[in-house]
C-alpha cells in the first residue's frame, strides 16, 4: 500500500493530524492504523458481567478511534499550563491560540459550550488562600466537560467525517515495526491486530506515530532500535482517591476539577492532583501485558455519590537508569499480584494505622467504592517507599483545602499508573533526527491529556499541508 501519509495510531493526536489536513483542504492521501475498532464498534462488557475479563486481544476501554480518551471522563483542560510540556516547544503565547482554535474544534462536532471553572472568582480565591496557606499550588484551569458518553458521540462525528473525506483508517490492524531505509522513515509494517494475517508494508513519505500512553513502551524500544533521539522522560506512580460528594462539594461547585500541586517532605517530589470526577466511577483498565491499572470516568448524565481523583508522584530518573515505563510496570505487577490480578482499595485510616482493609470494613464506610470489582487489601505492601510517603504528606496538605479529604475512610485505589514515553528529541515543527518521521502526543512523552495531544495533531496536520506547499 502506498499512501502520502501513514498515521499510527486514531486517538486525539492522530485523528485531529488528519482532520487539520482535511480542513486545510489537503489532496495527500491519509492512511491511519488502529489497533482497535471503530468508536461504534467498543464494547465493554464490564456493566453485563460486573467485573473485568480482561478482554483479547486488547482492552477496548483503551484501545480504538479516539483511544482512551472517549472513553475516560472527557474533560478538555483550557489552558497552556495543563497538559503536558509542550508549551516549552513552540512557545506558551502560541499555544495558548492554538488550544482555542482545537477548542473551537470541538465545539463545531458538539462539545457543550459550558466552560467550568471561571464563574465563581471570590470563592476561587478563597479555595487559592487556603492551598497557599497549606503549601500548595493551585492551577487556574478552566474545563470543558464532554462526559464520558457524549465524548463518544463527538468522536464519532469526527470518525465519519474523516471517512467521507476520503481518510482510509484500517481498524483492527496493528503496528509491528517502522520501514527503514538508509535512516530514513518509509513508511510502516502492519499485520492484524488478531495476528491471523500476513505482514503489510505501507509505504508514505510521512510516518506519524501517536500511540497515546498505551503505546508508549512500544515506542520506547522503537527509539532503541532505529536510534531515535530520545531522553529519560517522566513517570508518574500514584493512586486515585475516592470520596463522597459531599465532602468536595465546595470545590466541585466552583472549579469543578480542583488541580493542585505540591512538594511534601521529606523528598520535596512533585505531586499533582489529575483528573477529577465529581460525581464520577472509578474504572479498571488493562494493557496488553496484563497489567490492571485503575483510572476514572465521568459522565454528563449518570452520576454516583463519590467524586475520585488521581494523585501522581512524578518519578525523573537519571544515569544510568533509562527505563522509568519498566519501573513503573513492576509496581502494578506487583500491586496486581496482591490483587489476583485486580484493583486494590484501602481506606487512608487503616494504612496510617499500618494494617490492611477488610471487606467487611468497606461495607460499614460511608464511602462505598463505586468499583465495585475492587479488592480490600494493603496497598502499602507493593507501594515503593517514596511514593507512599509522598501520597499520605500531599493528602494531609490537601485536608487543609478540603476539610474530610484525610478522612480515615477515604478510600486509596491502586495501581494508578501514566505512562509517558521517553521523550522524543524533536523541532518545533515536530520532525525527528530521523527523515519522515514524527511523533506526537502522550507517546511522544511531550503531552499529558486530550487538548493538549489533539492541538499538537492540529500543529502536525498544518505543517504536512505546508511540506509540499500546498494550502
Amino acid at each position: 500500500m502506498k499512501c502520502d501519509v501513514v498515521i499510527i495510531g486514531a486517538g486525539p493526536a492522530g485523528i485531529f493530524t488528519a482532520l487539520e489536513m482535511v480542513r486545510q483542504g489537503s489532496r495527500k492521501k491519509i492512511v491511519m492504523v488502529e489497533k482497535g475498532k471503530a468508536i461504534e464498534s467498543r464494547r465493554c462488557p464490564k456493566n453485563q458481567t460486573l467485573k473485568c475479563v480482561n478482554c483479547r486481544p486488547y482492552c477496548h476501554i483503551t484501545t480504538g478511534f479516539s483511544g482512551a480518551g472517549a472513553f475516560s471522563d472527557g474533560k478538555l483542560s483550557l489552558s497552556y499550563e495543563v497538559g503536558g510540556e509542550l508549551p516549552e516547544l513552540i512557545g506558551e503565547d502560541f499555544a495558548q491560540k492554538m488550544i482555542d482554535y482545537t477548542d473551537g474544534i470541538y465545539l463545531e462536532f458538539g462539545a457543550d459550550p459550558k466552560i467550568e471553572g471561571i464563574s465563581d472568582t471570590q470563592k476561587i480565591k478563597e479555595i487559592r488562600k487556603r492551598a497557599i496557606q497549606a503549601g500548595l499550588k493551585l492551577v487556574d484551569c478552566p474545563i470543558r466537560h464532554l462526559g464520558t458518553e457524549k465524548a463518544q458521540e463527538i468522536y464519532y462525528a469526527i470518525e465519519q467525517y474523516l471517512l467521507e473525506q476520503g481518510v482510509e483508517i484500517l481498524f483492527d490492524c496493528n503496528c509491528v515495526n517502522l520501514l527503514m531505509e538508509e535512516e530514513v522513515c518509509r513508511g510502516v509494517i502492519v499485520e492484524s491486530a488478531c495476528g491471523r494475517e500476513e505482514r503489510t508494508e505501507i509505504r508514505a513519505e510521512h510516518t506519524v506515530v501517536a500511540t497515546g500512553r498505551r503505546g508508549a513502551d512500544w515506542l520506547e524500544s522503537l527509539c532503541e532500535e532505529h536510534g531515535i533521539a530520545h531522553q529519560p522522560g517522566t513517570v508518574d506512580i500514584g493512586v486515585r482517591v475516592e470520596v463522597r460528594n459531599e465532602i468536595m462539594e465546595d470545590v466541585n461547585n466552583v472549579l469543578y476539577e480542583s488541580k493542585l500541586i505540591g512538594y511534601p517532605q521529606p523528598f520535596r517530589d512533585k505531586v499533582r492532583t489529575f483528573c477529577q470526577n465529581p460525581g464520577g466511577f472509578v474504572s479498571q483498565e488493562n494493557y496488553d501485558n496484563d497489567l490492571a491499572v485503575v483510572n476514572g470516568h465521568s459522565y454528563k448524565e449518570h452520576k454516583s455519590g463519590n467524586t475520585n481523583l488521581a494523585i501522581l508522584c512524578s518519578h525523573n530518573f537519571t544515569e544510568p537508569f533509562n527505563q522509568p515505563i519498566a519501573y513503573a510496570q513492576k509496581v502494578g505487577e506487583l500491586t496486581n499480584m496482591l490483587g489476583a490480578g485486580r484493583i486494590l482499595v484501602q481506606r487512608f485510616g487503616d494504612i496510617l494505622d499500618g494494617k490492611r482493609t477488610w471487606q467487611k470494613e468497606l461495607s460499614r464506610s460511608n464511602v462505598r467504592p463505586s468499583l465495585p470489582d475492587a479488592v480490600a487489601g494493603d496497598i502499602t505492601a507493593a507501594m515503593p517507599y517514596r511514593a507512599m510517603l509522598n501520597i499520605i504528606g500531599f493528602i494531609q496538605s490537601v485536608e487543609h483545602v478540603v476539610p474530610g479529604f484525610a478522612s480515615p475512610e477515604t478510600l486509596l485505589y491502586s495501581p494508578e499508573l501514566k505512562f509517558y514515553s521517553n521523550r522524543v528529541k524533536m523541532d518545533s515543527h515536530f520532525s525527528t533526527n530521523i527523515r519522515g518521521l514524527h511523533c506526537l502526543g502522550d507517546s511522544s512523552g511531550w503531552t499529558r491529556g486530550l487538548m493538549m495531544a489533539s492541538m499538537m495533531g492540529v500543529l502536525m496536520g498544518r505543517q504536512l499541508v505546508k511540506s509540499d506547499g500546498e494550502k
